[in-house]
């Protein structure tokens, strides 16, 4: 795997929390000095949450957090938690009487794995934010990624076990970095390779049937629902840039998704990219080389998300390692 992770850039801190009852949890990225956020939603059935205060014409600067949640639309309360645990540590925007932490979400859909009943809630993003460190996180089936799952275009009994990445690259004073959870209906390739390391399998469960050669075949799709899919992550940076920025950044990090999963932004994804900047390296970056790099580490972090994952019995998802795709 490439090295590198989300802490790499000053200021922020990544916790976990990955439910014990079933595969799904939810991922936090914490920035508790505050840092400037943009966002940019390609998938055609996204969950989100805090996304408009983004804009750039919008008043909000700063952000504190940013959650990244399996559960569906449900998985949209763990941001309660967190911000319930940045606000028991006085960190928020001053409204009057009280400090109110900004918290943007993102969730993936993940209820197709043990009782759909099961996801997280506040206490969930509480405990995430509890577990939160400076300490490289953890990679492959926690947190946002532990019930996702790649490949599903047609159908979940020949997709292949999703989750979570992370990578980062320095360029002279300045580091960029992503953390990705992958959940994606396309198949997931290696883009310095172009091999394929997860996705939909062959009817006999263990060789790729390469989605892309199968449309071109003219083989149609299971009938899935909008929304049953969606890839969420965070690109970061430690340069300085302004809201407008933070948002080109994050569609820019875009074309990482592009180039690591296909097919990419559909109608069942709900892809979603947010992006930030500390600042801590007192440096403005240049847009154009910070959103090359981020493209880079998004398919970076895709391609270890599925190498780290670890598969499932039921409902029958094997993972790259196991099958030997990786």
């Amino acid at each position: 795997m490439h090295s590198g992770s989300l802490v790499d850039v000053r200021g922020l801190k990544v916790g976990h929390f990955t439910d014990p009852r079933r595969p799904t949890g939810c991922s936090v990225v914490l920035c508790e000095a505050g840092a400037v956020c943009g966002v940019d939603v390609r998938g055609a059935a996204p969950g989100t949450r805090e996304t408009d205060l983004l804009h750039p014409s919008n008043v909000i600067e700063h952000v504190h957090a940013v959650l990244l949640s399996g559960g569906s639309a449900f998985g949209l309360a763990a941001a309660d938690g967190v911000m319930r645990w940045l606000e028991e540590r006085g960190i928020g925007v001053e409204v009057g009487p009280a400090r109110v932490p900004i918290v943007p979400a993102a969730v993936l859909f993940d209820l197709w794995v043990g009782d759909a009943h099961i996801r997280p809630d506040a206490a969930a993003g509480h405990a995430a934010c509890a577990a939160a460190s400076t300490d490289a996180p953890a990679q492959g089936s926690v947190g946002a990624g532990a019930g996702a799952s790649v490949g599903k275009l047609f159908g979940i009994d020949h997709a292949m076990k999703g989750g979570i990445g992370s990578a980062s690259i320095k360029v002279g004073a300045i580091t960029v970095a992503a953390l990705m959870a992958v959940n994606a209906i396309g198949d997931v390739i290696d883009p310095a390779s172009g091999r394929l390391l997860a996705g939909s399998r062959a009817d006999d469960g263990r060789t790729p049937r390469d989605t892309m050669a199968a449309i071109r075949a003219g083989a149609l799709p299971a009938r899935l629902l909008d929304g049953m899919a969606t890839t969420i992550g965070v690109v970061a940076t430690d340069a300085a840039l302004t809201k407008a920025q933070a948002n080109k950044l994050a569609s820019m990090a875009h074309d990482g998704l592009a180039r690591s999963i296909n097919p990419v932004h559909t109608l069942t994804d709900g892809d979603t990219l947010f992006a930030l900047a500390t600042g801590a390296s007192g440096r403005a970056g240049h847009l154009t080389v910070l959103g090359a790099l981020a493209a880079e580490v998004t398919a970076r972090a895709v391609v270890n998300a599925v190498r780290a994952a670890s598969g499932l019995n039921d409902p029958p998802l094997p993972s790259s390692s196991e099958l030997g795709w990786g």
